[in-house]
């Protein structure tokens, strides 16, 4: 075997070598990550003499859905309902206002170009900072515990997000296309939805499902605005927890039927999410 032959051997025992030990710590890292999640779906199928167990049962012996007929029986999974019904609404009427608003933003310069950097920061502001004062506007109104209520302020928290995001999908769309469009007679509303929203399709998808996420993962404006009526399940869960002990049959259900619908919508919005986060990443 010539020299050459031999360190061209050598050079592919290295790329494997360094191959295998990427997907060792992929592997691992994986694992690692995934772990939780298992744990808590195991949980909650598991009867209390399994979840108290020592040592730890791995898998439960049989699946059973006790833990989830004492949620519907005693009424709490109706604020997975809740959260479901506050964060959809809120996405939506978002989604509508924030991409009017973004394209007034790409196309007509609205604000000059500074607007866009002062709405997005409104969203850095950390919402315990303005939740007391909102709580006694809402007081006022008598907003408290009401549907209208959380949808108006999680509408308006993530107003911010969408506006920025959807004004850079839609600078990304050629402006060629809508003065065609206009010569062809259509209105703005007509360009908006014929021309704007399908190539935007992706961007808007992948914006609608990260606004949704933070609405339904959203805790502290849920515990201050909420009493018993419209509660949500990330508040729900904490009843769970008590000064003597806690229940984790509870716990682990309710957790496994709040992220079924994240979960759900992500799945079916998996390859919109993809396209959507890598739009206007690469230019020419």
């Amino acid at each position: 075997m010539s020299a050459a032959q031999e360190a061209r051997r050598r050079l592919a025992q290295r790329r494997t070598r360094k191959l295998a030990i990427r997907y060792a710590v992929a592997s691992l890292l994986t694992v690692l990550f995934l772990f939780p999640i298992y744990w808590l779906f195991m949980i909650s199928f598991k009867t209390p003499e399994e979840i108290f167990s020592s040592p730890p049962v791995w898998y439960p012996a049989s699946i059973q859905f006790d833990n989830f007929a004492v949620l519907f029986r005693d009424g709490d999974a109706v604020t997975v309902w809740n959260s479901l019904f506050v964060a959809g609404v809120s996405t939506v009427l978002a989604m509508f206002l924030g991409t009017l608003c973004a394209y007034s933003l790409a196309r007509f310069r609205t604000g000059g170009d500074n607007l866009a950097v002062w709405i997005i920061s409104q969203r850095m502001i950390p919402p315990i900072a303005i939740v007391f004062p909102l709580f006694l506007l809402y007081v006022w109104l008598g907003w408290v515990d009401t549907y209208h209520g959380l949808i108006m302020l999680y509408t308006a928290f993530n107003l911010p997000y969408v506006i920025w995001m959807m004004r850079g999908y839609i600078e990304d769309v050629p402006s060629e296309l809508e003065e065609s469009a206009l010569v062809d007679g259509c209105t703005r509303w007509q360009v908006l939805v014929r021309v704007i929203f399908p190539m935007v399709r992706t961007g808007l998808f992948a914006t609608a499902v990260f606004t949704f996420v933070f609405a339904w993962n959203d805790f502290i404006f849920a515990l201050v605005m909420t009493r018993s009526e419209v509660t949500t399940y990330p508040v729900q869960v904490t009843h769970y927890f008590g000064a003597q002990s806690n229940f984790w049959a509870k716990i682990a259900a309710m957790s496994v039927l709040g992220a079924a619908p994240v979960f759900v919508a992500v799945a079916f919005l998996q390859r919109y999410l993809v396209r959507g986060i890598s739009m206007g990443a690469v230019k020419g």
